[in-house]
């Protein structure tokens, strides 16, 4: 889904230049002889399979005669090279500073949508949680080791659950409940954390059943990890990079599949009878 958004934005901003090369009249080849470019850079570019420069976009736009387009063209490149972004590149000082960049987003979000069916969502993850998780990620990529800095970056995001200024709508995956990530006692404390957080007034917070008998998923099935911020962007973490959408039809995907989502979820005191399952089972075991 998402490699296929970002190859649409692509093509869309190709066929934006095309438009303003036809407007023109003059053809991919001549356009690419006054750039002095190879003539199948134009062709490349139209069709979405290279992204131009900003020195490309403003000599396209010149040559077209359509300076007082490159400065929108250059945004919308812009925002296309933002959507994908590798954790190599996002990590390349380590993980607290990848923390601090979602920070802002947060700030300036008072409506959050999240589902998760791998990993408890970031803000209702207990200290020994994130710590464990963190330690995890930094050992995978190789990373500088300031595991204890990104833990206190990303508990700052806790914060936020106690703003009543602020609403929290979260679905979480029965069997999420059930990855056990640390000891049984970071799992039992997690659990137990799920519970107190459910019952703010502020958070709306619904497990999904695994029990086939309860709920049929013949129509909306497991996706990955989502956060919707405001109605306006949102952010999926990959295991090689980390997708930001910000398009409507983008955004509304994500918002309908949540929708979808909610409807399979129990909430209030139903959650809090699987969460206790779970974190019974856990302790017994």
């Amino acid at each position: 889904m998402a490699i296929v958004s970002i190859d649409q934005a692509k093509k869309a901003l190709g066929s934006q230049l095309r438009v303003l090369r036809r407007q023109r009249g003059i053809s991919a080849r001549e356009l690419a002889a006054l750039a002095g470019w190879h003539e199948s850079k134009c062709s490349k570019i139209e069709n979405g399979k290279s992204m131009p420069s900003e020195a490309d976009i403003r000599l396209w736009a010149r040559l077209c005669h359509a300076d007082d387009q490159a400065d929108d063209l250059i945004s919308a490149a812009a925002g296309i090279k933002d959507m994908y972004v590798q954790w190599r590149h996002m990590e390349i000082t380590g993980l607290r500073s990848a923390q601090n960049k979602v920070l802002p987003v947060w700030e300036n979000t008072t409506e959050f949508q999240a589902y998760s069916h791998s990993l408890i969502p970031g803000p209702l993850q207990t200290r020994e949680y994130i710590r464990t998780v963190l330690t995890s990620i930094k050992v995978r990529r190789s990373l500088v080791d300031d595991v204890d800095a990104a833990v206190e970056a990303r508990m700052r995001k806790q914060e936020f659950l106690h703003d009543s200024h602020r609403t929290f709508h979260i679905l979480i995956e029965e069997c999420v409940l059930r990855n056990r990530i640390g000891s049984p006692d970071i799992a039992v404390r997690q659990m137990a954390r799920l519970v107190d957080i459910s019952t703010l007034p502020n958070i709306e917070l619904g497990i999904i059943p695994e029990n086939g008998d309860t709920v049929v998923r013949d129509r909306m099935w497991p996706v990955e990890d989502f956060w919707i911020f405001d109605h306006r962007m949102v952010n999926v973490e990959l295991v090689a990079a980390y997708m930001t959408f910000t398009t409507e039809h983008e955004v509304r995907l994500y918002e309908q599949a949540f929708s979808e989502l909610s409807e399979l979820a129990v909430f209030g005191k139903a959650a809090r009878s699987l969460i206790a399952t779970a974190l019974k089972d856990t302790a017994g075991g």
